[in-house]
């Protein structure tokens, strides 16, 4: 495995001496010369995108070339994980900087009735300090474009509640993006998204800003347009009248990557790209075959790693993170050392843009913005997780309901104990070899830490098959 991972790294490097040959035409305007006392940020987050669905984190099918030049143009890193294995609470934790259960987002937002069903409430507190609202205190402005779900339905915040000055979103309040009836809506919505955020920055391009292009892209249902899935047509199925998973999982990533592309070349255009942190990341692993709106497309790749969408494992939580700042990141640079994760984002962020914080917040995170301009970062904070429902697909995706990583170490385990598994994440990365039996000094520190973590969260409903790989064995009479 560790051979297999070395051997992409060496394909990537040479990428990068490649793509740093592929300049953008850039067209600098008199105000995108002038120099900004703080930089702006352009945050892309993708939907259910898995570690391995890119050129640069190995994928050897899909065609993402403007990713790959960004990781080319910066620095991508190989151990970055979300806090949530779903939607809504990996999205939490980007905002707030706190782990998603300390503010009761276990699933993702759905009806009032699911919501409280799971323990839930119907949106995240507006009242929570947000990266945005640190941000437009410290005088940027700020914008959020595409999916939005932290909250949504009768009475609930826009996301201007939350300290964002402009956004036109869905699965939420407030303005919403225009043509969610046409058939290939979800398809071209990324198109729309880049729309709105490129306006956005043309407007404000005199301040430091901050900006969120969150896509729907690839979550399901994908229903690319046939044009979107011509160059996949070697992966259509032979002798039937319908389209292959391939071709359909394929073209919606490639026309994601298509649409950064455009944005990260207009942001040069403008100038001001040596002043802009364009970083790209995913909200948590790919969807499983098993859940009925992506049985037609739900191949996401999770490079080397066990577990998809909801699985603590590493492929439900370990996404790709790329950063590009020309003159402040180091192009080209690979980082398989340092530990970060999505609880880092507020505090990395406002250090960045040199926003002092509270004491008051109660973050999970840490600042690791030394790793984002090419010094690899010790991790001081283990990592925690908590998922208390089902897991669908495969037996091997069904983890427990805990999960601590601190260190080398990543612990797995149920509340009471059953299900104990430890995995030496660096050597092997695939979650097979569980030494718990060698080591139960490490069992022990690392289960007390995450049991009164748990502790500590709001009581709520769990599953009653949460953290099971029970399988039904056939039975005589």
């Amino acid at each position: 495995m560790n051979q297999m991972i070395r051997t992409d790294r060496r394909w990537f490097l040479a990428l990068c001496g490649r793509a740093a040959a592929l300049t953008l035409p850039v067209a600098l305007t008199q105000a995108g010369t002038a120099k900004q006392a703080k930089p702006n940020f352009v945050f892309i987050l993708a939907d259910d995108l898995g570690w391995g669905d890119l050129g640069c984190y190995g994928n050897r099918e899909i065609r993402t070339p403007n990713l790959d030049r960004l990781a080319a143009q910066g620095l991508l890193f190989t151990q970055f994980y979300v806090s949530g294995s779903v939607c809504s609470p990996s999205r939490t934790a980007f905002m707030t900087g706190q782990f998603p259960a300390r503010q009761r987002v276990h699933g993702h937002f759905a009806t009032d009735e699911q919501n409280e069903a799971r323990g839930m409430p119907n949106w995240l507190d507006p009242q929570v300090p947000t990266v945005t609202r640190l941000l437009q205190e410290a005088g940027y402005v700020t914008g959020h474009f595409g999916k939005w779900h932290l909250g949504s339905g009768t009475n609930a915040p826009t996301p201007g509640a939350y300290g964002i000055d402009e956004h036109v979103t869905v699965v939420s309040s407030g303005p919403q993006l225009t043509g969610k009836g046409e058939s290939y809506f979800w398809a071209r919505s990324t198109t729309h998204i880049v729309d709105h955020t490129i306006a956005f920055i043309e407007k404000h391009r005199d301040e430091p800003f901050y900006v969120n292009v969150w896509t729907l892209l690839p979550h399901a249902t994908l229903h690319p347009t046939p044009e979107q899935m011509e160059p996949y047509k070697p992966f259509a199925p032979a002798g039937v009248p319908y389209e292959g998973v391939k071709q359909i999982y394929y073209a919606s990533v490639s026309d994601l990557d298509r649409q950064v592309g455009r944005l990260i070349q207009r942001i040069d255009e403008l100038g001001l790209g040596e002043n802009t942190y364009i970083v790209f990341s995913s909200d948590n692993g790919p969807e499983d075959l098993n859940i009925r709106n992506a049985v037609h497309s739900g191949i996401g790749n999770t490079g080397p790693f066990r577990g998809r969408k909801r699985s603590l494992y590493e492929g439900g939580v370990r996404l790709p993170l790329i950063v590009r700042c020309p003159g402040r990141v180091p192009a080209g640079r690979v980082d398989d050392g340092t530990v970060l994760a999505g609880v880092d984002w507020l505090p990395t962020i406002c250090r960045l843009a040199g926003v002092n914080l509270p004491g008051h917040l109660g973050l999970d995170g840490q600042d690791m913005s030394p790793a984002f301009l090419g010094q690899p970062e010790p991790r001081g904070r283990p990592l925690m997780w908590e998922w208390r429902f089902r897991v669908f697909g495969d037996m091997v995706h069904r983890c427990p309901m805990l999960a601590i990583r601190e260190g080398r170490w990543k612990l797995l385990m149920n509340p009471d104990r059953s299900r104990v598994e430890l995995y030496d994440i660096p050597s092997d990365p695939t979650e097979l070899d569980n030494v718990a039996s060698q080591n139960p000094d490490v069992v022990e520190r690392l289960a007390r830490q995450v049991l009164a973590w748990q502790k500590t969260l709001p009581a709520g409903p769990i599953e009653a098959v949460a953290g099971s790989n029970a399988y039904p064995w056939p039975k005589g009479k």
